[in-house]
């Protein structure tokens, strides 16, 4: 944002430097990047000189080109070569003297330097307008009025403006500071406080009554998208060139003039922050100005040329038959602007919905001044002084009457937002102690109102153009700002207790298991928790004022960013993927619900070829075995069951005590290829908050290695195609406590094996820690489980 030094010094008087402004503002929050000088005219006529051409004769060796003499009193006259057609004996002229460097229109400069030209000596230059940044005219040289002194420099004649510019980085939230009425603010908060010399100008509203009456009516549709609405008919108006000083104003911060009526109304915005537009009176149909929305698909030309198709939503300025005149807030129509045939306007001043005006100007990719402080929020107590102002200039300016009553709609008043700040509060933050009566002293710089004093604080009310001041730890950051960072000085000795950290937080959970995975080759990743709606869902959580379409919802799922992480790896020749990401996913249901989950995703190869191993590529089980080692370590007992999940093709879910825990399946054809992956991939999410909840925090404890013999047995079931290997895990848990472990090791379902059958084979450890167990005693426990599994699921035994 840039800020001219002459324009912030109309709203405040100092004595201070521009430089010393700058550090200022920087110290406030309002960072300074740079201070540039502005000149109306660049160079400033430096080196420039008023002339008298003595005379004048056709260069010897050129037609197009004249040899003068020019008198700039200093006693010798200078030998210019001119090739200006206008030029004569007895003109008063500009003459650029030597070592004069000469600005371009074009942004070109170049410097004078004594020369020959054609063989004639050349000491100077006479000078066109546009040679000079005085106009455009390239027709000839300026011929000056016979009034003015010879050997005078220029610049005494032609006033040039000078002036310094800041550059400020502004933070989106300082909507307060869009202007330079509030640059000016709150540089009066700082010297006020700090009993630095300045006045500060706060805005009066001129007291205009309007001549006769006017017909023009005003109807708003919706209160809520427009809160509040003024409009002032101004007519006998004269639209022509700004005055130079106006012009000036707005050259320096980078804005073209344009005409006095649109200049006046560029200068309020960057003046006091408050948008206004001008329609040409003249073309509103039936004197009524309607503020509402236009029907979806309407077709809109806005100022730049563009027909634009609306979306139904955006705020619209209409006449009376319902005509879009203007995208509210954001863009003027093409055929309702002011122009140099227009005499009579009505000039708009509103405090327009700012979410309505953000999608509105995203949708056309619209990005206007107005549209930049709408979106944020403009100071709705301002609108009609700022509207007042405007006429004031208009008037002076362009020649203007206001016409009757200026309309209004504001049903409801914009209210202060109430804040209780404690002063415990404000030293805990802090970290030091400011003298109560300061407090308020900056409080009240800033506009902030003390309401009511209480016990250890302040009942406050913060007006609302600070739309970003609505908490009490917001208020403690303006005070900091406003007293100075700078004055909060760090103690020269810092003291702290160490303090032994237990496993038991969540954090420390979450290390845990992103360490385990990183020692077995896997990398971190983090995702944006923002992404789009490709479907419409009853428990989404949407934003209210996204930046995009494409991030518009929160997450419900961690799979999508991870598949996109592995599509923009393999496209870089990364195709062994080993991913995990600790995220939240979000819901809305009775209420909006977030839950943390670790994701991990496999592709590819398991481990990587090299002269030992060939290349091992992972799958589901790999996948699972990585599961169930965190797992393991978490101490959980957990059971497993099938899943239905349309992210995945097959997969299970892992259960302790009843809640689910763990999900891991085979990522489905339709979500890879909507990612454009063409391998495999594998996916699994752990449910931390669950996990923390049922982890077991007893010390683990070492035993001594069995003195007996592990006893291995093996069963090869057929059994019905709908029976897991994890019925048969549960059916067998109450056998018998030597029944150590049993583990799955091959299925087979095909040829030679009757239709909707497949075979299982099973090896089973039993163990007695305390006794070699006979044979009769495992007989017995391999005869209890054939019989279970021939009852419970009609399983037979394959020789």
């Amino acid at each position: 944002m840039k800020i001219s030094d002459k324009w912030l010094r109309t709203h405040f008087e100092t004595d201070l430097s521009a430089e010393k402004l700058g550090i200022i503002l920087t110290d406030l929050g309002l960072e300074v990047e740079g201070i540039d000088p502005y000149e109306s005219v660049k160079g400033s006529l430096n080196g420039v000189v008023v002339g008298k051409v003595l005379t004048c004769e056709q260069h010897p060796n050129a037609d197009k080109l004249k040899v003068t003499t020019v008198d700039i009193n200093t006693g010798t006259p200078l030998h210019i070569v001119c090739g200006a057609p206008n030029v004569a004996a007895e003109q008063k002229v500009a003459v650029a003297t030597i070592g004069t460097t000469i600005h371009l229109n074009n942004g070109d400069s170049f410097k004078i330097a004594k020369s020959k030209l054609r063989g004639e000596v050349s000491e100077g230059m006479l000078c066109a307008e546009d040679e000079l940044g005085l106009g455009e005219s390239h027709a000839g040289i300026m011929v000056l009025p016979e009034d003015y002194e010879i050997g005078k420099p220029l610049s005494d004649y032609i006033k040039v403006e000078q002036d310094e510019v800041y550059e400020i980085g502004l933070t989106p939230n300082r909507t307060d500071a869009m202007s330079h009425y509030g640059v000016a603010r709150d540089l009066q908060a700082y010297l006020s406080l700090n009993k630095l010399k300045s006045t500060f100008n706060k805005l009066q509203a001129p007291v205009i009554n309007g001549e006769g009456s006017h017909d023009f009516k005003l109807e708003v549709e919706d209160t809520e998208l427009t809160p509040r609405y003024l409009g002032a008919v101004i007519e006998d108006i004269k639209v022509e060139e700004s005055p130079e000083w106006l012009k000036n104003r707005l050259k320096a911060i980078g804005l073209g003039p344009i005409n006095n009526v649109v200049d006046i109304t560029n200068y309020i915005l960057h003046s006091y922050g408050q948008p206004l537009h001008a329609f040409d009176a003249a073309k509103i149909n039936g004197h009524v100005v309607k503020v509402g929305v236009a029907a979806e698909g309407t077709k809109f030309k806005t100022l730049d040329g563009t027909e634009r198709s609306l979306n139904g939503t955006e705020i619209m300025i209409k006449d009376g038959n319902n005509t879009p005149m203007c995208i509210a807030g954001v863009f003027g129509g093409e055929n309702s602007g002011v122009s140099e045939g227009t005499t009579s306007v009505f000039l708009e001043s509103a405090y327009f919905n700012p979410v309505a005006v953000r999608k509105a100007a995203k949708a056309h990719g619209l990005n206007t001044d107005a549209s930049f402080r709408f979106e944020r929020g403009v100071d709705p107590n301002i609108t009609k002084d700022a509207l007042l102002k405007a006429v004031e200039m208009i008037q002076e300016i362009a020649g203007g009457k206001l016409k009757g009553e200026i309309l209004e709609s504001f049903p409801k008043k914009v209210d202060y937002f109430p804040v209780i700040l404690r002063y415990s509060k404000v030293d805990q933050i802090l970290g030091i102690k400011i003298h109560r009566e300061t407090i308020k002293e900056i409080l009240k710089s800033l506009d902030i109102l003390v309401l009511n004093e209480i016990k250890d604080g302040l009942e406050i009310s913060v007006p609302p153009y600070r739309a970003d001041v609505t908490r009490e730890i917001d208020v403690i950051e303006e005070i900091l700002r406003v007293y100075g960072y700078n004055k909060v000085s760090s103690q020269e000795k810092i003291a702290f207790t160490p303090v032994r950290l237990t496993l038991d937080d969540q954090d420390s959970l979450e290390n845990f298991l992103a360490r385990m995975l990183q020692s077995n080759g896997f990398n971190e990743v983090m995702n944006n928790s923002l992404t789009s709606l490709k479907e419409e869902k009853a428990d989404a959580v949407t934003l209210l004022n996204p930046l995009s379409n494409e991030l518009s919802t929160m997450r419900q799922s961690l799979l999508e960013g991870l598949l996109q992480n592995a599509d923009y790896n393999i496209k870089r020749k990364n195709q062994d993927i080993k991913f995990f990401e600790l995220g939240k996913i979000y819901f809305k249901k009775e209420k909006f619900e977030e839950r943390k989950q670790l994701a991990i995703l496999v592709s590819g190869n398991n481990n990587p070829e090299n002269w030992i191993l060939s290349k091992s590529p992972t799958d589901f089980f790999i996948l699972k075995g990585y599961v169930q080692l965190l797992l393991d370590k978490l101490g959980l007992n957990t059971t497993e069951k099938a899943l239905e999940d349309a992210r995945f093709s097959d997969a299970l879910e892992i259960v302790a005590e009843g809640k689910t825990i763990a999900r891991i399946g085979v990522v489905s054809k339709a979500l890879l290829k909507d990612a454009d992956l063409s391998q495999p991939a594998y996916y699994a999410e752990i449910e931390l908050e669950a996990c923390q909840a049922l982890r077991s925090t007893a010390n683990f404890k070492f035993v001594d290695i069995p003195k007996f013999n592990k006893i291995r047995r093996d069963l090869a079931l057929l059994v019905d195609k709908t029976v897991s290997y994890n019925d048969l895990l549960q059916a067998s848990n109450d056998i018998s406590s030597n029944l150590k472990k049993i583990q799955l090791f091959d299925v087979y379902e095909g040829k030679n094996l009757p239709e909707g059958k497949k075979s299982y084979a099973l090896s089973f450890e039993l163990l007695n820690t305390e006794k070699t167990l006979e044979e009769a005693e495992i007989t017995n426990i391999m005869n209890k489980l054939i019989k279970k599994y021939q009852k419970e699921f009609n399983a037979e035994l394959r020789s």
